[in-house]
């Protein structure tokens, strides 16, 4: 498996995100693909491609997320085409994989749950003509239900971005339980961590180690007290926190083996989207990294 990095994880310019993912030792860089870079000449695309492969990494992935999903009829045709231009802007960056949100799928079907699979349906068969992926990234359903969803689709070119954090904090579900159900679909991976602080009907009592209440406590600014620290949680109001890699609910040593056991042998894309350190975050996240990959001869 191959690191990369999310380049506006660094907060700064494209090029100097670049120099310094390289000097990581990362081995790919993800980039948002939604604002002007839609309108970029040839040229453009040919310097943001130059600066990439002068530092000796590659695209792993386009972000091609316009923060609304597919479940909106009257906005689809025009979320669609613009989705159709990032694959095609990706294959120009010699790039096969663009990453985004769908919106939040049920188990039962609906009539959102049909417009969206018709949107997805399109789009799956746009990027199968042109050889790409374009991949739903995991959370907030469970991996059942989105592999029960892509299953539907009756082609290839929708995929899955998967990112074990949002399955822990938001859906509730163990990344290598959810690999059984969408592994086959999986061509790109955040490397995140998080905890789901606050329970949902259908979530058991949420329990933390001593550890991850040492790290909360750290975090959130806030002493918790075992026995009351869900209600301390609660009184909060946060849903979830985002933590670095190997201090949320992702069991890392279990995960990663699991991921490998189901053919992924891609990027493991690192995205640092809170904390006042990304840099510092993102370089312990890459030894991290380096470390699990030797560990387990990834």
């Amino acid at each position: 498996m191959k690191i990369g990095v999310m380049a506006e994880s660094f907060r700064c310019d494209f090029r100097t995100a670049i120099e310094k993912a390289a000097a990581l030792g990362a081995d790919g860089v993800q980039k948002y693909a939604v604002g002007e870079e839609l309108n970029w000449t040839d040229a453009q695309i040919k310097e943001a491609l130059d600066i990439v492969k002068s530092n000796g990494m590659v695209f792993s992935a386009l972000c091609g997320d316009f923060g609304c999903g597919f479940g909106n009829p009257d906005r689809n045709p025009e979320i669609i085409e613009k989705s159709k231009r990032v694959i095609e802007l990706a294959k120009k960056l010699e790039c096969n994989v663009v990453t985004t949100h769908i919106g939040h799928l049920t188990a039962e079907e609906t009539p959102t749950k049909e417009i969206m699979r018709k949107a997805c349906r399109e789009l799956a068969i746009f990027a199968d003509s042109m050889e790409a992926a374009f991949a739903v990234e995991t959370g907030p359903e469970t991996g059942e239900i989105l592999g029960e969803f892509l299953d539907s689709l009756g082609a290839g070119g929708v995929r899955v971005n998967f990112d074990p954090a949002n399955l822990v904090m938001c859906a509730g579900d163990r990344p290598e339980n959810a690999l059984k159900y969408i592994g086959k679909y999986v061509v790109h991976t955040h490397a995140k961590d998080g905890l789901k602080l606050i329970p949902t009907e259908k979530d058991e009592i949420l329990t933390y180690t001593d550890a991850q209440l040492a790290t909360l406590s750290r975090y959130l600014g806030k002493q918790l007290t075992v026995g009351e620290e869900h209600d301390q949680l609660a009184g909060m109001g946060q849903a979830f926190i985002e933590l670095p890699l190997g201090e949320g609910g992702v069991d890392f040593d279990v995960y990663l083996p699991a991921l490998a056991a189901s053919g992924f042998d891609g990027f493991l894309t690192i995205e640092r989207e809170v904390g006042d350190s990304p840099e510092a975050d993102i370089a312990l996240a890459v030894n991290f990294l380096k470390e699990k990959k030797a560990k387990f001869a990834l």
